[in-house]
């Protein structure tokens, strides 16, 4: 009897994977699709969009015919900040441009000249001006840079929903897509921003995350998700399977900390210090922060390497010492080591005399206690003044870190620290978006991987 499967296409900048869960959202199956980048008709390095395109329906066509499993649901996951347009007949236009392309500064400082100055704009849109990581800059750069291809534009779709048009061919919008640094949404209002319209563009109007379509392949339906951002994605998990309030901390090269419980408005101090407001599932806002946690601390890590001649993986059996964490929070009252002891910085120190340790072990509880500050100042960003949040969850590498976790657990003794360990959660999120649709008899678990660690 073959195994009924939900697929989930998760598809990142850098890895393209397929994952089967069961209807008990257990992954069965994983694979991983290898697509160069080529350039687009500027020469700048892009997705190569049509090999994606084939890549969709091909794997949908076998998977739908597999003697292993039989295909129930579809849904996906992406990267956000990218558009796909097409013609008035359906068809792709332009391929799917790099949101790191540069752009014209010029393009979105009429926007903001007209809306009220740049940072009034960026408040109101709860997104930081970054060129065209806001798509709907994007959106501005396609019309004035390539006037003739753009007035053949019908509809402009995120690559999410870009990717479940391609088996349904349903104009879709939605509010995870959305809002994530888009520019495109007013959050004073809710609504798009009056700009799109004054600007002559037509988005469709954002339905329900849950919205789906019927496919049939050799006579069976097969239900099709319209798609998520991949933030938004990652913390469905915890929304379906987590009591109580919390925030979700997603470690890596980048900490990303999501408050998916902070009501209060974006102010231009927090923008000014790289936050930034998505739209939850529940289209609610979802105060951000974010530090640039993985690559200092890699960085500083091989200079202490060096200078004590010890291997890459050596921090890893590195204990919290007592003694050692109040000396080095000492020391960091009066003057950081590593970085500038004003608050919220983000540059290693030009000179750093790692002569000031007596081991490799006191410079790491350095390293670690002054992380962690710049890690505490990112958080409190995105907790609000009427703090009821209850539990932070650790995901990523430093999760496995016991001294960033020891040293953050006793920074917020009134809140339990949890590190989560839940593989492909992304993917995961996009799963228990469709699962919702086939009206099974039994609701499923997701285990969190939760393992907690008390302050004090």
């Amino acid at each position: 009897m073959k195994e009924k499967v939900i697929a989930v296409y998760d598809i990142g900048k850098t890895n393209k994977k397929i994952i089967l869960f069961n209807h008990e959202l257990k992954p069965v199956y994983e694979n991983e699709k290898k697509i160069p980048e080529i350039k687009d008709e500027d020469g700048f390095e892009c997705d190569d969009i049509e090999l994606i395109e084939n890549w969709i329906k091909d794997s949908v066509n076998s998977l739908a015919k597999s003697d292993h499993y039989e295909l129930t649901a579809i849904n996906f996951t992406t990267y956000g900040a990218t558009l796909v347009y097409l013609d008035k007949y359906g068809k792709r236009l332009t391929p799917v441009y790099n949101y790191l392309k540069p752009i014209d500064e010029k393009i979105p400082e009429k926007i903001y000249k007209k809306y009220g100055g740049q940072d009034e704009f960026c408040r109101r849109t709860a997104s930081p001006a970054l060129g065209m990581l806001n798509s709907g800059m994007q959106m501005l750069w396609f019309k004035y840079s390539k006037p003739e291809i753009f007035r053949q534009v019908k509809f402009i779709l995120h690559f999410p929903q870009y990717c479940s048009y391609l088996l349904t061919g349903d104009i879709y919008s939605e509010h995870t897509s959305i809002g994530c640094h888009t520019a495109l949404w007013d959050f004073d209002e809710m609504k798009y921003h009056k700009w799109i319209s004054e600007e002559g563009f037509s988005l469709p109007d954002p339905v329900d995350i849950n919205t789906n379509t019927d496919i049939i392949i050799d006579g069976r339906k097969i239900k099709t998700g319209i798609g998520i951002h991949d933030s938004s994605a990652s913390l469905v998990p915890y929304f379906k399977n987590s009591s109580g309030k919390f925030i979700l901390m997603s470690t890596g090269t980048w900490c990303i900390n999501m408050n998916p419980f902070n009501s209060e408005a974006l102010t231009t101090e927090q923008l000014d210090h790289d936050c930034l407001c998505y739209l939850s599932i529940n289209k609610q806002a979802l105060k951000s922060s974010r530090l640039f946690l993985g690559h200092l601390h890699e960085t500083a890590l091989r200079m202490l390497n060096k200078h004590f001649k010890t291997a890459p993986a050596y921090y890893q059996k590195i204990k919290p010492d007592k003694s050692l964490i109040e000396i080095c929070e000492k020391r960091a009252r009066n003057k950081r080591f590593y970085f500038d002891t004003r608050p919220y910085s983000k540059e290693l120190k030009q000179e750093l005399d790692f002569f000031s340790f007596n081991s490799f072990k006191e410079g790491y509880h350095q390293l670690m206690v002054e992380l962690t500050q710049l890690t505490i100042e990112a958080l409190d960003l995105v907790i609000p003044s009427d703090d009821d949040i209850e539990n932070i969850y650790i995901t990523g590498g430093f999760s496995k870190n016991r001294l960033f976790l020891k040293l953050l657990s006793d920074a917020y003794p009134m809140k339990s620290v949890f590190k989560s360990e839940v593989v492909n959660a992304t993917a995961l999120g996009a799963a228990n978006i469709i699962i919702e649709s086939l009206n099974l008899s039994h609701k499923p678990q997701t285990d969190l991987g939760l393992t907690v660690r008390s302050g004090g």
